[in-house]
């Protein structure tokens, strides 16, 4: 899909956003993001200015995303959809069986000892098998992971992203929990605009594409976003810009 730059927007939107790769830049180990104050402000002022209607829509778990906030509060979906936190605060879960996510990463185990390279993060409702470190190891990773998840016969599935596989329980994604926000006050009846990276974040674009909003690709890849920011510093000045049209 042939894609460019978005057009000028609106406070009057409502607002998805991914953090890594999108807000901030990929560190080498998830541990090591950092939001700076800058980027705070921001969003504090963002979702002030839109009424509340701004969700940070993350890979993360909400519990991560809150310690990279601060004392900022605001609706927060993590692990791709799974624990999602709406405007009055409440908490949506959707979990795997606990049972199938122990027998994974147990088998798991020699595996990090054999590659010291891989790192195995254990979110809470996800198992993310990253491969920053080691990216040679891309294509055994996703083998792996895709085995294990089906062995567990769980309905779970691999989730890819940037140097990392991920298993989750499938149907819940990013792309459904837009649509759950949308659902919802300040949200509802608003024009979505979703803003990504990675592959995850594809679920999140189609929905928004659904419903004729505003989906945006950061940096290079396929995408069905029908527009595009070069980088995490483009994605701030275009948000930037939404606050000085407002003032």
């Amino acid at each position: 899909m042939r894609t460019s730059s978005p057009p000028s927007a609106s406070v009057d939107w409502a607002y998805f956003l991914d953090v890594d790769g999108t807000l901030i830049d990929i560190a080498d180990t998830p541990g090591a993001a950092f939001v700076d104050t800058e980027l705070l402000d921001l969003i504090a002022r963002l979702y002030q200015e839109s009424g509340g209607a701004m969700a940070l829509v993350s890979g993360r778990s909400i519990s991560d995303l809150e310690h990279l906030l601060g004392s900022l509060h605001l609706p927060l979906a993590g692990q791709h959809g799974l624990e999602r936190r709406d405007a009055a605060g409440r908490l949506w879960i959707h979990a795997a069986t606990p049972e199938a996510k122990c027998t994974i990463k147990e088998a798991l185990a020699p595996v990090l000892v054999q590659y010291p390279g891989l790192l195995l993060e254990d979110k809470g409702l996800t198992l993310a098998l990253h491969y920053r470190q080691a990216p040679h190891l891309a294509a055994y990773a996703h083998r792996l992971m895709g085995q294990l998840a089906n062995d567990a016969d769980a309905g779970l599935e691999v989730q890819p992203g940037k140097r990392v596989a991920e298993v989750k329980p499938s149907g819940i994604d990013k792309g459904t929990a837009v649509s759950e926000y949308l659902k919802e006050s300040p949200f509802k009846g608003r024009r979505p605009v979703f803003i990504g990276d990675d592959l995850n974040d594809e679920h999140g674009f189609a929905e928004v594409n659904r419903l004729e909003g505003i989906s945006i690709k950061v940096g290079k890849g396929r995408s069905c976003a029908r527009f595009r920011l070069p980088d995490v510093a483009a994605v701030r000045r275009w948000l930037g810009n939404i606050l000085k049209g407002s003032e």
